[in-house]
């Protein structure tokens, strides 16, 4: 049995970790991750999600936070907006650290 190094078991345990998803779009979170508060701080939310950032930027492109307090934290609410929805199809097949500018939305 060969000795192995304190650094080696590290090794291992990061390569046997599972990918961790968006909150929002559900694909693999790239080497840059963001966190998003489902209910908005400003109204008592303390849980934060991953996310990509261009998936962050759309959340708030197009929700105020008193809209995402009204969802209770359920990413299928933002899922069903037709400009999100819109947006997580066009992402869909984009490499984890994809970059683009937010186009906001008009209120």
């Amino acid at each position: 049995m060969a000795k192995r190094r304190a650094w080696e078991d590290e090794e291992d345990e990061a390569a046997e970790a599972p990918p961790v998803p968006c909150w929002l779009c559900g694909r693999d979170l790239g080497e840059v991750v963001e966190y998003h508060h489902p209910v908005p701080k400003s109204r008592g939310g303390k849980a934060r999600e991953p996310v990509h950032p261009i998936c962050h930027r759309t959340i708030h492109a197009h929700f105020t936070n008193s809209e995402l307090a009204r969802t209770n934290g359920d990413p299928q609410a933002l899922r069903d907006h037709p400009e999100v929805a819109k947006f997580l199809t066009w992402v869909a097949g984009k490499p984890a650290d994809f970059n683009a500018p937010t186009k906001k939305k008009d209120r």
